[in-house]
């Protein structure tokens, strides 16, 4: 994943589709996404392999944008499919998703690591064959002891909501700056813990 991304990129955000999981923890994905189409006015007008996807440019780099359908457990399906129909490598794919592992604003890039048991990484893994393309993680946070499907399925409270926008947008920054720059490049750049301190990347092995 050194230097920049060439031909076509695949961004694809992770989610669960229908009003009643908008705004939910785990749609994180859904919304790094919706950010970056809403920014360069890239419309989603397409549903294939069990997606919504949209195609355009960020910064004069080709972009598919997509949005599996298939809800989160699913989600390989839809990706695979999409990679193939595209013919865009495991190297051009740029996956973003909600991280309950992180505190709620963080956000952390890597290449490659293991599904941390997200259950849609998961499954991107699985009908990729590897787990070797980038992936930017938006912090939802941890809600104590309680049960974890619970707490991504369950809306963002007011304040909370709000931080995870902040993060949403930066996540977006990050994939643009991997764009024009190169993923390594966005790594060092965007890979801040809540209180801004720098985390290098190989810091966490997931």
């Amino acid at each position: 994943m050194e230097g920049q991304f060439r031909e076509q990129v695949m961004v694809v955000g992770l989610g669960n589709p229908g009003r009643e999981y908008e705004h939910t923890r785990h749609n994180a994905g859904y919304m790094a996404v919706d950010e970056l189409a809403r920014r360069w006015d890239i419309r989603f007008t397409v549903g294939r392999c069990s997606a919504l996807v949209a195609r355009g440019s960020i910064d004069d780099n080709p972009v598919v944008l997509a949005k599996p359908t298939t809800y989160m457990n699913r989600s390989g399906e839809s990706v695979g499919c999409l990679a193939r129909w595209y013919s865009i490598p495991v190297s051009q794919i740029i996956v973003i998703v909600d991280d309950a592992d992180l505190p709620s604003g963080a956000l952390r890039l890597r290449h490659g690591g293991s599904s941390g048991g997200h259950r849609g990484l998961r499954s991107i893994e699985t009908n990729l064959g590897t787990r070797d393309y980038a992936r930017v993680r938006i912090g939802i946070g941890r809600s104590g002891l309680g049960d974890l499907r619970n707490h991504v399925l369950e809306r963002c409270k007011p304040g909370e909501l709000r931080s995870i926008l902040d993060t949403v947008s930066i996540a977006a920054d990050a994939v643009e700056a991997a764009l024009g720059r190169g993923f390594e490049v966005a790594m060092n750049q965007y890979n801040t813990r809540r209180n801004g301190e720098s985390t290098l990347a190989e810091d966490i092995d997931r």
